[in-house]
């Protein structure tokens, strides 16, 4: 499995493999029923602590992506097209918070943000966006 760890960012490192694995499900790189390593294994090669990865894996069951069973092993589960809807609108959401945070700190109006927002997806007309 190919998840890459940063020591340098604010984002603890269980989340990065969370947020890695998400992805590879979400992308279909990850099919359903497909193993998982153990989680031994995985702190092994990302050379992390065993408990680093058990919090990960809890985290993918929590949110429903993966399923474990005792003395097998985890598991992609079958994807829930509303769990990905929600994992997708919670990135975007992410990435607009971004995109206005860096706006707001360069002086740049919501107008000129929401046209943006309106030539990046083709549309030619923009209706009204409000200025601000």
């Amino acid at each position: 499995m190919n998840i890459i760890i940063s020591n340098s960012g604010d984002k603890p490192i269980y989340e990065q493999i969370t947020d890695q694995i998400k992805n590879m499900i979400m992308n279909g790189q990850l099919k359903e029923g497909m193993p998982l390593p153990s989680m031994r294994t995985l702190a092994k090669e990302l050379r992390i602590s065993v408990i680093t990865t058990k919090r990960a894996y809890e985290e993918l069951e929590r949110d429903g992506f993966i399923v474990t069973m005792v003395g097998k092993g985890s598991f992609v589960r079958a994807a829930d097209l509303r769990l990905v809807r929600e994992e997708k609108l919670k990135q975007i959401e992410s990435l607009l918070t971004e995109a206005v945070r860096v706006a707001g700190t360069s002086g740049i109006e919501r107008g000129e943000v929401v046209e943006m927002l309106y030539l990046v997806y083709g549309d030619e007309e923009i209706s009204n966006p409000k200025q601000g």
